[in-house]
């Protein structure tokens, strides 16, 4: 019989290993792939590479931003979860992080920290490599050359970028262009921007110059050559002051823009200068347009009498439009990110939009009183929506008057100019196609919503899908099959756009909801100052709002969709019944009631219900006569407690130190390690309090690994294209 041969690959160094180790000898290999692979064992350090930048407003709301070098990826974080990344420095595990801040701020955030470690692992932050082994797979069996990568992104997109446009960009600043970051030089650009525009008013006045065309499509189409060589200087400026600060240009492409082809530069990485750079670098584009519209002006002045001279002052005009434009801070252009770092708002259009569209009129016909900060965002909102319909109108009088002759030329050349005419409109009118198409499947998706919501009623399968959602939640766990089917026929399917909220923060509660498509945010504002609190993020099957009908309790904070998303509704009618049905379930009404008493309690009440049904399930409530230990210095303790009701006191070393009462917690330390007690703690009253021990913790923290939300793509800091 022939010798087997040695298993190559993992299984057979695995195998090699075990064998070197004496089998299943404790502690082996498994044991320790078993802890490597613990995420709650997992050590995240932050890479060596990875930028942190904090940002404080003045109005609030400070938030941080960090850069991964390396992709040029950049997530905007809210103050607590910058808090959470100054642990990743490899010396905590996952476990000490979060015990770590909940000795500080006495709030478990379980599922908190897992999105953040999630979301900051696969967007390669930390030092352990990231490798998406899915796309991979994916890549693998579904290949595609670049060619046709980029021709599908233009179909899709109507966008090519290029990534390597930050190697052009230096080297152009290089070999030259750094010489217009001289003080001289800025001086004398200075100069030819203003002296142009007052040689431009100066032609105007002359009345020599008008805007048709008269020359048909040759003056056309140069003026259409010069106007995207400035709209090339123009990017270019932006991404060379970019470089200017020491900052990387992400990519840089063509893209139709409102119908004309245009060039674009992703200066994303501008989000780590501060804000009067990030100013200069808004700034950089309008400046090199007016600089370039000024030398044209006074070439016009110069030599009024010249063959290009009407072209030329066509070209500034157009140009003296598009710069008003492009900074009248109405418009997501140059103007509106001068004006947020100005202002210190840098949210301040999506910010306005949703308040119009969610809140405005309804805070009007409730006749409610509009903070300042409300009145400005209100107007910002309706100033915006008017202005983008005039630039849109106007934009077309300027096309009509400036290249109305090349349209009609090529129209009137013959049916080789007319299908060129034909080519050029398909072309250039391909954002309005792609809208009319975006328009026609908008309608289209309301249609089918407002249907579904009909089939919702007739369908059985609709029932079921609702039915299983709820027999997921563990509140809802042991509910009769015929109670069941009775609830998921009396829900309601909703669906909420990007921004809009699902329920209010001080609302009163009337249903609560289950998503079922999805993301949702969950914030806290203060009414004070006006600022939000990001607590966590909601997917599908996870649900929201029980415990408020339970408690009878205003909302505690808002829920607002972070894009398009559906959630089952059960109103408090419904909801009532329930409970009136669940008699002959002896568990359910005491089981609410355990959940939301242990949500009273501090150290708990920043978690959801689902997470609440798994503290209760590994934890358990104890009572404590007075004059009887809960632990005692010097043993080895493996629980912590929550105080509900009554007193402790605790003694070091036999001496009185403090006296605990409820929503006090102690021994949390016990929950990481195997220490002895450093102190004795003695009930000084009659004591309820919630015991949940090592095991218990270590499993609710896996849970939450298991069902944490990844923030999406929103979460992530806008991509800063010019």
């Amino acid at each position: 019989m022939s010798p087997v041969a040695p298993r190559p690959g993992l299984w057979g160094s695995l195998a090699a290993r075990l064998a070197r180790e004496g089998g299943d000898r404790e502690p082996g290999l498994w044991e320790r792939l078993r802890a490597s692979l613990d995420p709650l064992e997992s050590r995240p350090r932050l890479a060596k590479d990875i930028e942190v930048k904090t940002f404080h407003l003045r109005w609030g709301n400070d938030y941080a931003v960090i850069a991964n070098p390396r992709r040029l990826l950049h997530y905007r974080l809210e103050p607590g979860e910058l808090e959470l990344v100054e642990l990743m420095d490899g010396t905590r595990t996952v476990k000490e992080i979060v015990l770590e801040r909940f000795r500080e701020s006495g709030d478990l955030e379980l599922s908190g920290v897992a999105d953040l470690v999630s979301q900051l692992r696969t967007g390669d932050f930390l030092e352990a490599r990231y490798v998406d082994v899915p796309e991979m797979v994916h890549r693998a069996l579904r290949p595609i050359s670049p060619a046709r990568a980029k021709a599908r992104q233009f179909a899709t997109t109507l966008s090519v970028d290029w990534p390597g446009a930050h190697g052009f960009v230096e080297w152009t600043y290089r070999r030259g262009l750094k010489a217009f970051f001289n003080r001289w030089v800025v001086v004398l650009a200075g100069l030819v921007a203003a002296g142009g525009f007052v040689a431009f008013l100066s032609a105007y006045r002359s009345g020599r110059f008008g805007i048709a065309a008269e020359s048909a499509a040759a003056e056309s189409l140069i003026l259409l050559a010069l106007n995207y060589f400035l709209t090339f200087a123009h990017e270019l400026a932006h991404a060379l002051v970019l470089v200017h600060y020491g900052r990387r240009v992400k990519s840089a492409g063509f893209m139709l823009y409102f119908g004309s082809p245009a060039f674009f530069v992703d200066a994303s990485d501008g989000l780590m200068l501060d804000p009067w750079r990030r100013i200069a670098q808004s700034s950089g584009g309008p400046v090199a347009e007016l600089v370039i519209a000024g030398a044209a002006s006074l070439a016009v002045v110069a030599f009024p009498a010249g063959p290009l001279a009407g072209v030329l002052y066509k070209f500034a005009l157009l140009n003296y439009f598009v710069i008003f434009l492009n900074l009248v801070p109405l418009l997501e252009l140059d103007g509106y990110w001068i004006l947020s770092d100005l202002i210190q708002v840098p949210d301040l259009r999506p910010r306005s939009l949703q308040f119009v569209r969610s809140d405005l009129w309804r805070r009007l016909r409730a006749r409610e009183r509009l903070t300042r900060q409300e009145v400005g965002l209100a107007l910002y909102g309706i100033l915006g929506v008017a202005f983008t319909v005039f630039a849109a109108a106007t934009a077309l009088l300027f096309w009509r008057a400036i290249f109305g002759s090349l349209v009609s030329g090529l129209w009137s050349g013959g049916p080789v100019s007319r299908l060129l005419l034909l080519a050029l409109a398909v072309f250039l009118a391909g954002p309005v196609i792609r809208g009319a198409i975006g328009l026609v499947r908008a309608l289209g998706r309301r249609l089918r919503l407002a249907w579904e919501q009909v089939r919702f009623r007739l369908q059985t399968s609709w029932r079921v899908e609702a039915a299983r959602l709820i027999d997921a939640l563990d509140l809802f766990e042991d509910l009769p099959e015929d109670v069941l089917s009775d609830l998921a026929g009396r829900v309601r399917l909703r669906t909420f756009p990007a921004g809009k909220p699902v329920v209010r923060q001080g609302d009163r509660a009337e249903a609560f909801y289950i998503v079922r498509r999805g993301v949702l945010q969950v914030v806290e504002a203060d009414p004070g100052s006006g600022t939000e609190r990001v607590l966590r993020t909601l997917g599908p099957g996870e649900s929201f709002g029980e415990l408020a009908l339970v408690e009878a309790a205003p909302r505690s904070a808002t829920v607002r969709a972070m894009a398009e998303a559906q959630v089952f509704e059960i109103d408090k009618g419904t909801f009532d019944r329930l409970l009136a049905a669940m008699i002959q379930v002896p568990e359910f009404a005491p089981g609410l009631q355990r959940i939301s008493e242990l949500r009273a309690l501090p150290a708990f009440s920043t978690l959801e219900p689902d997470e609440l049904s798994d503290v209760l399930a590994h934890g358990t409530w104890v009572a404590v006569a007075p004059g009887e230990a809960l632990i005692v210095q010097g043993e080895v303790g493996d629980a912590f407690y929550a105080v509900a009701a009554g007193q402790v006191e605790v003694f070091e070393d036999g001496v009185l130190t403090r006296t605990l009462g409820p929503g006090a917690f102690f021994g949390e330390i016990a929950l990481l390690m195997d220490i002895p007690r450093t102190a004795t703690v003695v009930a000084r009253t009659p004591v309820r309090a919630f015991r949940l021990d090592r095991r218990g913790f270590d499993r609710v923290l896996l849970t939450a690994f298991r069902k944490g939300t990844l923030k999406p793509t929103p979460g992530a800091v806008r991509t800063w294209q010019h």
